[in-house]
């Protein structure tokens, strides 16, 4: 079943009904413990946020819970295993993974304890039926956390409880198949009969009668369809159309907890700040438009007037200054599109944005001399634009804007910003945008832990390649070696099996996929560390600088290929190539690829460009330790800003069909998929065919 948002509920019950009981489960349980409320949290921004927020209202009510980082299906399934098994379980929260599996089915939850009631609060689309609509018991305590959408689902509703519960007509092969068996069967009783005719005439006439009343027996219990083949053939092109539309997201998960939090009347600035922050992921990561973006902002824009004291000064609220050492305000402003331009140097940020380089196309020499004729053209001297922005001259900062606004749409740089928020923490360190901050936390969700990557020293920007200061990243208080005790305690909770088997290789994979449970939690916590966000930081610039070298080393070898209905890269070598393993550094290359390529693609004709400009993009990267392809494909846009369906995971799955290769999802993005490496060139064959 689903649950309303507060202002479509009516009389119905909403998300304060379902956090109410999910208090009260708790409260009555006899058997409480950490166990009882258990949150599955898929990895990224949104989902981080949703749970930190959840746990700052389960402490307020005394409620003991835990929190199980999950990062594919497959995991999820081996997770529900050991689930099966807590006695005391009796909430659990799934956030941002759930929406298109049958949760209520057998194979899934339908085997648990009634007592446990699973909320599932995610947002992408599509939904399964099931999870919505299922009747009885199992249905009702499978809790989907609905935006709106469930309420214009009424057609698709009745074509699932059509399919699914009403007897439906046999097909034409069904038919045939039954009339030839009852034939056969008719014979072979003819024959019987004709048999005991031998014997006794009687015992003829009574077998075939005796025949005759079974069958019409079998025919007057079988159901009678009440929809005909027409209607069953049209319910089921429905229910296709949605489900193969392709990959959409609906309202953020961080945001529905904000809705809960705001009817419960325990907003502050830091939940405000947390819902920000799931807002702006979805858009940096190009998972919602400009225009829902713009239509959720201005939701947050009373709350942060609200929760915050509107300045009267409109430079005042542009600037980088905390007003007192205990200013923990949330304030509105333009955030430009360079690539974390606060904390780099100004030539650096613009040349690492893919809106930049789309329109000036900084990957050739023409390009770079452009962006550096563009601040020329403004007034920026070169050590002033390749110095760190907070050292700039101050007039030079505060007519950056205006500057901009005069000199960019020649170059035609026309929507170089976009209206977003920014936190201050006190005199402990400048204030932070909610863009800088989710390319903080991104960069710890992928690499806090795990991979080799250099980071620049602050200050050090003017030793140039060769003799900069840089070092390896390095976070402070990260656990860099797995610690054996830590292995009970992961999603899986093997405590019945604490020793190895002796197997090196074994226990090195076993390292290896720990990774990213660490870097989980060490994003997880600096949510509310500040020091750990803006050492985090110089790891996001390191990932962009590693984006620009691939994408530019693309371009430029022209390892691009343009096949009918797609473009494809693959990545066979390269210095970052073991970072691009990484499903959501891969995604930030395709979607780079996009950005920089759409405005840059010659065509005489206009439909040609336009047709050309909308190619979707796939990128496979190559695993030489498995022996794999890491294949991620992204739709492409015509315009900035715009976000199309990603039909990726059907066409992922039509093309596995048809090549017989295995497929494996090792993240909840369907988009994103694993395969053998000797079975790639036969499936994009299929794929772009």
């Amino acid at each position: 079943m689903y649950i309303p948002p507060p202002h479509l509920a009516n009389t119905r019950r909403s998300y304060t009904d379902a956090y109410k009981d999910i208090l009260s489960a708790y409260r009555r349980s006899p058997q409480t413990s950490a166990s009882s409320v258990i949150l599955l949290v898929a990895p990224d921004v949104d989902s981080l946020c949703a749970a930190r927020m959840l746990a700052a209202l389960f402490k307020q009510d005394d409620v003991l819970y835990r929190i199980i980082p999950v990062s594919s299906v497959l995991e999820l399934q081996l997770v529900k295993d050991e689930l099966a098994t807590y006695e005391e379980l009796t909430t659990l929260i799934l956030i941002n993974m759930g929406n298109f599996i049958d949760l209520p089915t057998t194979p899934w939850f339908g085997e648990f304890d009634l007592g446990v009631t699973i909320h599932v609060i995610d947002s992408s689309r599509p939904r399964s039926m099931a999870n919505l609509f299922y009747p009885g018991e199992k249905g009702e305590r499978v809790i989907l956390w609905d935006d709106g959408d469930a309420e214009k689902l009424t057609e698709l509703r009745k074509a699932w409880e059509t399919l699914e519960f009403e007897p439906l007509p046999d097909s034409d092969e069904d038919s045939e198949e039954e009339f030839s068996e009852e034939d056969e069967a008719g014979d072979d009783e003819d024959d019987e009969n004709e048999d005991n005719d031998v014997r006794s005439s009687n015992g003829k006439r009574r077998s075939s009668d005796e025949g005759i009343k079974v069958r019409k027996r079998r025919k007057v219990d079988k159901p009678v369809p009440q929809v005909t083949r027409d209607e069953v053939y049209q319910y089921k092109q429905k229910l296709n159309k949605y489900y193969y539309a392709g990959t959409s997201y609906g309202q953020s998960a961080a945001s529905t907890i904000y809705i809960l939090a705001t009817i419960l009347e325990r907003v502050d600035n830091d939940l405000l700040w947390l819902a920000i922050l799931g807002l702006t992921y979805q858009y940096t990561s190009a998972r919602i438009s400009r225009d829902t973006y713009e239509q959720q902002h201005i939701v947050y824009h009373d709350e942060v007037s609200r929760l915050n004291p509107i300045f009267s000064d409109s430079q005042t609220s542009h600037a980088l200054n905390s007003l007192n050492p205990d200013d923990l305000s949330v304030r509105p402003t333009e955030e430009l599109r360079f690539m974390l331009f606060r904390h780099w140097n100004l030539y650096d940020a613009m040349y690492h944005s893919s809106y930049v380089a789309s329109k000036l196309g900084i990957w050739k020499e023409k390009g770079r001399k452009r962006l550096t004729g563009l601040l020329a053209k403004m007034g920026f001297s070169i050590p002033q634009t390749q110095q760190p922005y907070s050292h700039m001259d101050m007039d030079l900062k505060k007519a950056l804007v205006q500057k901009l606004d005069d000199v960019a749409p020649e170059y035609g740089l026309v929507e170089l910003s976009y209206p977003s928020f920014m936190r201050c923490y006190g005199y402990h360190s400048q204030p932070l945008s909610a863009a800088d901050a989710v390319e903080s936390i991104s960069a710890l969700v992928d690499f806090a832990g795990g991979a080799r990557l250099e980071v620049e020293l602050e200050g050090h920007r003017h030793g140039g390649e060769w003799f900069g200061g840089g070092k390896i990243w390095d976070a402070a208080g990260y656990e860099k070696e797995p610690a054996a005790s830590s292995k009970p305690k992961n999603a899986t909770n093997n405590a019945d099996n604490p020793q190895g088997n002796g197997d090196d290789d074994a226990e090195e994979e076993n390292s290896d996929l720990e990774w990213w449970k660490k870097n989980f939690w060490f994003a997880y916590d600096s949510l509310t560390d500040i020091k750990r966000l803006r050492e985090a930081l110089r790891l996001a610039m390191s990932i962009h600088k590693a984006i620009i070298r691939q994408g530019t080393s693309i371009i430029d070898k022209q390892d691009i290929r343009t096949m009918r209905n797609h473009r494809v890269v693959v990545l066979t070598q390269g210095p970052d190539l073991v970072l691009f393993h990484h499903p959501g550094m891969l995604s930030r290359l395709a979607l780079w690829l996009i950005d920089a390529l759409r405005d840059r693609i010659p065509a005489s004709a206009t439909a040609a460009r336009t047709k050309r400009r909308d190619l979707p993009f796939i990128v496979a990267c190559l695993n030489e330790t498995k022996g794999t392809y890491v294949v991620a494909g992204i739709m492409a846009s015509p315009e900035f800003g715009d976000v199309r369906r990603n039909t990726f995971a059907t066409n992922f799955l039509n093309a596995s069909q048809a090549t017989s290769t295995p497929i494996q999802h090792t993240s909840f993005n369907t988009n994103i998929v694993e395969i053998d490496e000797k079975d790639l060139k036969l499936f994009l064959e299929v794929l772009c065919a």
